[in-house]
């Protein structure tokens, strides 16, 4: 298939879904054109590295001030502010014209809420283009959860309340002007269509879970785990991840060290919010902040620890644990995007009490750890390579393709 891609920021190694999702389909010999933004010599470099792997790339710069611009300008309306942070008229036209070349393209992918307009734009103009947006999470959902555990700080507090009437609306909006829509799990799939408004007929909306690069993330019997040390990784200025690393931290460590004062927490992941790296004041807690490479930090762990507080969607660093063969104690809020059995892939745990003693379980028991860890790298090649779940995609894109003849 010859494929559009529209992603609002490049695509990298830490954007892990656009980019493995559209390396695999130039790797399975579909021709992927990326139409995407950015700012400054990082980005340009990233634009680079998916052309040396033979993606064409349409690339256009987007300043921090314009996207602030786009939203300033946009507060009267009743539009979600993210709708119009990645807008670019300039790289909104190039789509349009490429796409309006006969036989030059079979379908538009559309990425994100962020990229929704360019989708939005191109049906405006171009009505029989397929498009498919990959939502990847239902924003709505994960603004309700952040407003009601008050995270954010307080600007981060008034911007949820302000965008979440709004982006209900456009997410109930959107999931019926588009051919098909993708989510990363169940909870963001029933989650986006309880907000279709009464009386409409929503597009299909499937289930897309997120890979792991099984290449990099994997087993490495070489490294000795510690059988002292817990790991937290992630994106360390995501309100979600502050969250979960203070309430690790305020009430689930403390159990844990009155059992085995020894042991150490390792928070690895870029861009450390002031309030997290505060947390390593504590001679027991590492925050490292951006690391060249993650892992080594997952595969010296005893096990890794995500007492999921909110979120969405589906929950990368659990699956990069498990490919890396350490074993995960988490809360049963991620189970709905897995298909795990809690007590052989994971352990699941909810409550302070109860987690802290999960983890201690693993922590007295290497016999119990290898097991795990065992069942969780094998559960994540069967169920979450990358190559895989392209092919599935492909599945949906043939799809819409076939819905859109029939609308038009």
């Amino acid at each position: 298939m010859k494929i559009a891609y529209v992603v609002p920021y490049v695509p990298n190694l830490i954007r892990t879904r656009p980019y493995n999702l559209i390396l695999q389909l130039a790797a399975l010999g579909h021709d992927v054109t990326v139409f995407t933004l950015g700012s400054g010599a990082q980005d340009q470099k990233d634009a680079e590295a998916l052309r040396s792997r033979g993606v064409r790339v349409v690339y256009d710069e987007q300043p921090l001030w314009r996207s602030l611009w786009n939203s300033l300008m946009t507060v009267p309306s009743r539009r979600p502010l993210q709708t119009v942070y990645s807008w670019n008229p300039r790289l909104a036209e190039e789509l349009v014209k490429q796409l309006s070349v006969a036989g030059a393209f079979d379908l538009l992918h559309v990425e994100h809420l962020r990229g929704s307009r360019y989708g939005q734009y191109v049906k405006s103009k171009l009505p029989h283009v397929p498009v498919v947006w990959d939502s990847v999470d239902c924003i709505s959902y994960l603004f309700e959860q952040a407003a009601k555990h008050g995270t954010g700080g307080a600007f981060g507090r008034f911007v949820t309340r302000f965008e979440l009437g709004r982006t209900r609306r456009m997410e109930g909006r959107l999931i019926g002007e588009f051919d098909h829509v993708l989510v990363t799990s169940e909870t963001d799939r029933k989650a986006l269509l309880e907000l279709a408004p009464a009386g409409s007929q929503p597009s299909p909306v499937s289930v897309l879970p997120n890979g792991v690069d099984l290449d990099f993330f994997r087993p490495n019997p070489e490294v000795q785990r510690d059988a002292d040390t817990l790991v937290f990784s992630g994106k360390m200025s995501y309100h979600a991840n502050v969250s979960m690393v203070k309430y690790l931290v305020a009430e689930i460590m403390p159990r844990v060290w009155r059992e085995r004062s020894e042991v150490r927490l390792v928070i690895v992941g870029k861009d450390p919010t002031p309030e997290v790296r505060a947390l390593g004041a504590d001679s027991r807690i590492t925050v490292t902040g951006t690391v060249a490479d993650i892992r080594p930090y997952l595969w010296q762990a005893a096990v890794a620890v995500v007492p999921l507080v909110y979120g969405a969607g589906i929950q990368n660093k659990i699956l990069e644990a498990m490919a890396c063969g350490t074993p995960v104690v988490t809360t049963s809020r991620t189970l709905s995007a897995l298909d795990v059995t809690p007590g052989r892939e994971l352990l699941a745990a909810d409550g302070a009490e109860a987690f802290a003693n999960a983890a201690l379980a693993l922590l007295e028991d290497r016999g119990r750890r290898e097991a795990v860890g065992a069942a969780g790298a094998e559960y994540v090649r069967k169920r979450h390579s990358w190559r895989s779940i392209t092919e599935r995609m492909v599945e949906h894109y043939v799809e819409a393709c076939r819905q859109a003849k029939v609308l038009h």
